[in-house]
C-alpha cells in the first residue's frame, strides 16, 4: 500500500519550533554536533522561504521555583534544587542556532511549549496553523508539544532527525509508533523537499 502524500506546506502559515537547544541540554544528547547541524539547516530551509521560526527554552526565575508545588513532581525537584536559572549559560540557546530579528522567543516554565507561555498567541498574531517540531527531548518537550498542538487544532510535523532523548528507544518508540497517529513525521531532507514544492 503506497504512503498517501504529505500536505503541502504554506510558509505564511507554518513555523518550525526549535525546543530546548539549550547549552546544558545539547550535549547531553546523542551525536549533538550532527542534531545540531540537522537543526541549524531546517532552521535555514524554513527561513529562506519565509516561514516562521521559533525558540523555545526552559529557564527560572525566584517566583518561577516558588509557584512550583510539590504535587508537580518533575518540576518541584528543579525548584528545590534552584536549577536552571534563566539566566545561567546553561539555560542560553544554543548559539549556533541563535535567534534573528522576527523570531519568536518564548522561554517556558513547564515541558509543554506553549502552557506557560504566550507562544500560541503570538502563532495566531502571524495566521500560524502549522507546526514543524523539533527538540530536546522527544519524550519531554516535543511529546508535551505535540499532543498540546493537535488539541489546539494545529497541523503538526514532527523532524523526525531533528528530536533526540536520553533514552533511544523512547525516541524510537515514539516517532515510529506514537507520533504518526498524531502528526506527519518526516525528516529534514522530506522538509527541504516539501519547501522545494511552495
Amino acid at each position: 500500500m503506497s504512503t498517501p502524500a504529505l500536505p503541502a506546506i504554506v510558509p505564511a502559515r507554518t513555523a518550525l519550533l526549535a525546543m530546548d537547544f539549550q547549552n546544558g541540554t545539547v550535549p547531553r544528547a546523542p551525536e549533538p554536533d550532527a542534531l545540531m547541524d540537522r537543526i541549524k539547516g531546517a532552521i535555514a530551509d524554513v527561513r529562506a522561504v519565509g516561514g516562521t521560526v521559533g525558540y523555545v527554552r526552559s529557564g527560572f526565575t525566584e517566583d518561577d521555583w516558588a509557584a512550583i508545588p510539590e504535587t508537580n513532581r518533575h518540576f518541584s525537584a528543579v525548584a528545590a534544587a534552584k536549577r536552571l536559572h534563566h539566566e545561567d549559560n546553561g539555560t542560553r540557546i544554543d548559539e549556533r542556532i541563535t535567534p534573528e530579528d522576527g523570531d519568536i522567543v518564548v522561554r517556558k516554565v513547564r515541558v509543554g511549549a506553549g502552557s506557560t507561555t504566550d507562544l500560541h498567541e503570538q502563532l495566531g498574531a502571524r495566521g500560524v496553523d502549522t507546526l514543524i517540531l523539533g527538540g530536546l527531548s522527544t519524550s519531554g518537550v516535543v511529546l508535551a508539544t505535540l499532543v498540546d498542538a493537535i488539541d489546539r487544532d494545529y497541523r503538526v510535523y514532527v523532524l523526525s532527525d531533528c528530536c533526540a532523548d536520553l533514552n533511544p528507544e523512547v525516541h524510537q518508540l515514539l516517532v515510529e509508533k506514537v507520533f504518526p497517529t498524531r502528526a506527519y513525521v518526516i525528516d529534514t531532507a522530506e522538509l527541504r523537499e516539501l519547501l522545494k514544492a511552495v
